[in-house]
């Protein structure tokens, strides 16, 4: 393990609102809780930090929470006062200040610099995975690490009691109790299924809707605050109005914004959970219920090609009909294609997807987590680099 005083430089430029720094959050206290590593997290938007962190000061130049230090990234950043980490990790396509990097060039002991990048299943991945990239216009390398769902990969951030504080909440009675009265949801229990429904825009959720407010069972769907939310409030007046509307055999209600540990439990206290991006589907897989994966739309279909790779490894052990209609569910979210008949198909293979995604976890949680492999790897890259001095 790398020594406590070793400081980490984290940069996360936030370029959707919440998923970026949902991961650069989760992965800074991580290291500091569990790995006794000194985080100088660099965020540049603070206002969206704070959606998902309330306790977050906007207007502070630098605060700590949780043991992170917290430093707002502007324009205006004095590079030369800051001091240059040991060990920096470039988020999520973010790009580190020229002023910076020239600093760590400058450094006798050239720190570690990381390019964190985002999650694929596709098999490029293994092979590109902490490779050096030598910088042209600096006397550097800079490490590729990929987060992924094999051992080949930098693994899923997951912090190490996570399996067991939800297990633990699934089997508490009144701590799930606790939580709907906290969404004043007061009678939770009269629904047979509950849906939380975080998601883009989508142009078919309409027929979506419909299948659920026609069905035999009743429908508590749960969507937080978000596009997705501004989308139905359009299509539901009443839901505008009041923060939730009766459909038939559906509730729609809207949830403010919540911060990150709130928005676990609401992915544990589900029956289904619908996710975008990359921080909401990493903590769908701890949750281990069925979920279903909005990739953000890219010209010309190539998400797919993303989708597909994920779909492909997720469904490898699965039986050949759940696999399928998985698949063809999951498609049409991503398409917009025949989605109501799709749905028809998926929540008939609900129970088996439930007892499937045990197993997946499982195989999941022996890659091991990212920031641990993380910081294995920089252990490695030390003492690679002391034997070699």
């Amino acid at each position: 393990m790398p020594d406590s005083a070793t400081r980490w430089d984290i940069f996360c430029a936030v370029i959707d609102n919440f998923g970026d720094i949902g991961i650069c959050w989760r992965l800074s206290r991580q290291l500091v809780q569990e790995h006794n590593v000194a985080v100088r997290l660099w965020v540049d938007d603070l206002q969206s930090f704070q959606r998902i962190c309330p306790q977050i000061d906007i207007h502070a130049e630098q605060q700590q929470l949780f043991g992170v230090n917290i430093v707002h990234w502007s324009s205006t950043t004095d590079w030369v006062q800051v001091g240059i980490a040991k060990v920096v990790i470039e988020a999520l396509a973010c790009t580190i200040p020229l002023a910076y990097q020239q600093h760590m060039a400058q450094e006798e002991h050239k720190p570690l610099w990381l390019n964190l990048e985002y999650l694929s299943a596709e098999e490029w991945v293994e092979g590109c995975h902490a490779l050096p990239s030598p910088q042209p216009h600096l006397p550097l390398d800079k490490y590729f690490f990929f987060p992924g769902f094999t051992a080949n990969t930098g693994g899923l951030l997951q912090e190490a009691t996570l399996q067991q504080q939800a297990e633990a909440f699934m089997q508490d009675a009144q701590a799930q109790q606790a939580f709907w009265q906290h969404l004043d949801v007061h009678n939770s229990a009269a629904f047979q299924q509950k849906i939380s429904l975080f998601g883009y825009d989508h142009p078919q959720l309409a027929s979506l809707l419909t299948c659920w407010q026609q069905a035999a069972k009743s429908t508590l769907c749960l969507v937080p605050e978000g596009v997705l939310a501004k989308q139905l409030s359009k299509l539901y007046p009443e839901l505008a109005k009041q923060g939730d509307c009766n459909l038939g055999n559906l509730r729609l209600k809207v949830l403010p914004f919540m911060p990150q540990d709130h928005y676990d439990k609401l992915l544990w206290a589900c029956d289904i959970n619908f996710v975008r991006g990359e921080d909401s589907i990493i903590r769908a897989h701890w949750a281990a219920k069925p979920f279903i994966w909005q990739i953000y739309r890219q010209a010309e279909q190539a998400h797919l090609e993303k989708l597909d790779a994920f779909v492909q490894r997720y469904t490898q052990l699965m039986p050949s009909d759940v696999a399928k209609a998985l698949t063809e569910f999951w498609r049409a979210w991503n398409t917009d294609n025949h989605l109501a008949q799709s749905w028809q198909k998926f929540s008939a293979i609900l129970l088996q997807i439930a007892e499937y995604n045990q197993l997946w976890r499982a195989e999941l949680t022996a890659n091991g987590d990212l920031a641990s492999n993380l910081v294995h790897f920089v252990e490695k890259k030390f003492i690679m680099r002391r034997n070699f001095s």
